[in-house]
């Protein structure tokens, strides 16, 4: 028992017999030995700065793959082809028709709902073509995005680069992006089902439309400022009642932007970008008079096309009106040239964001101007986010 336990203890040195040992094999000049027993009784390396930035890269490359699937999914939407694919599955679908018999098939299934009956009973086959493909290009993306988070994830776990709360965040993060795949399919099936009036226009839930977007915005969020947060070092800011303020302002404008971002789920899911094309007025009058006109009054701000953009409309505005306001708060204050060019950069394409939203709305919405108008709404949010980064308290 003895020599068992004298084995187990070479094997697996402590930290005070690898002292020793290093002491001992320094003067009979063993060195080297000493060098490859403490290899390999370690399977892994603790989280270092080198080790950080490679999962701080790999948290950016995550959130840019979902920024790529929410694009993606507002062009599917724009171009109606999200009720393509009236099924589901996580491995068979990702082989796409290859012959005509099967394209015929899958034709067939998609004439069974009311997409087809109501708006497309006169479209062909190659037709159908393109609008499957794109609703499959958004499903082979999201699986994508999947596959970045979660086999990146095990790996860099097994080598042992995540801290405790790290490994938690991307617990987190994996489980949502899972989450995430069914939340989209549960969206679709609203707009597969029958609904009351058979004459409406078939269209998924703008609730669950947002709801899609929402988790996406928010798993975009969590992955940038990881990544950020491994990557960027913290500069120290003077805590001051001023920079207290703007510390707080800023947060604030952070959420604003995201509401607005998120208010534009309800826009596309309402296709309410498509009534009252002008601005700054809707129409002849500064307040449409069908502003309330459901009952009860609160069905307004989520069902009903009139209301739901000029809530848009008004976010749009604010946002603009808090970004302007938070970069004369900032001229004020010293403060280091990274966190003055992000809140520069903030000003610039919220301005910019403004004129991309008022042209689509103006021009009848047209495809490539409304996938830009999104895309626009995450470098935004991006921004704001990387504004609050910079001016986050440093911990003493």
């Amino acid at each position: 028992m003895l020599l068992f336990g004298l084995c187990r203890r070479v094997r697996n040195p402590g930290p005070g017999l690898t002292r020793w040992w290093k002491q001992w094999g320094a003067r009979k000049g063993m060195s080297s030995v000493v060098t490859k027993v403490s290899a390999q009784s370690g399977a892994t390396s603790a989280p270092n700065a080198a080790t950080d930035r490679i999962v701080g890269k790999w948290m950016i490359v995550c959130s840019g793959t979902v920024v790529g699937a929410v694009v993606l999914g507002g062009v599917t939407r724009l171009t109606e082809s999200g009720l393509s694919m009236v099924d589901w599955h996580l491995i068979k679908e990702m082989k796409p028709p290859s012959t005509q018999a099967e394209w015929e098939a899958e034709f067939q299934k998609y004439q069974q709902f009311p997409e087809f009956k109501i708006l497309n009973h006169d479209m062909t086959l190659n037709e159908f073509k393109f609008i499957w493909h794109m609703e499959y290009s958004h499903r082979m993306w999201g699986r994508a995005v999947g596959l970045a988070y979660i086999l990146p994830a095990i790996y860099f776990w097994r080598k042992g680069w995540f801290s405790r709360s790290l490994k938690l965040r991307v617990m987190g993060l994996c489980g949502f992006v899972c989450f995430q795949g069914l939340l989209g399919w549960y969206m679709v099936k609203s707009g597969l089902e029958e609904k009351k009036d058979s004459h409406d226009i078939p269209r998924v839930s703008q609730y669950r439309l947002a709801a899609h977007l929402g988790s996406a915005l928010v798993l975009y969020c969590a992955s940038l400022w990881t990544g950020l947060s491994l990557l960027l070092p913290p500069k120290q800011m003077p805590n001051t009642g001023q920079m207290l303020l703007l510390r707080r302002f800023a947060r604030g404008t952070g959420g604003l932007v995201f509401i607005t971002a998120l208010s534009g789920a309800f826009v596309a899911g309402l296709d309410a970008g498509l009534v009252y094309n002008s601005f700054p007025k809707m129409g002849e009058r500064w307040v449409p008079d069908d502003l309330l006109a459901f009952s009860p009054a609160l069905r307004n701000f989520f069902e009903n096309p009139t209301t739901v953009q000029f809530d848009h409309r008004i976010l749009g505005i604010a946002s603009v009106t808090a970004v302007t306001v938070l970069y004369a708060l900032s001229r004020r204050m010293p403060m280091p040239r990274r966190t003055k060019i992000a809140i520069s950069s903030l000003l610039a394409m919220v301005y910019m964001q403004a004129a991309l939203g008022i042209s689509t709305l103006l021009l009848y919405v047209p495809t490539p101007l409304a996938v830009t108008h999104q895309s626009g709404s995450l470098v935004l949010l991006s921004l704001a986010l990387w504004l609050i980064h910079e001016l986050r308290r440093v911990p003493k």
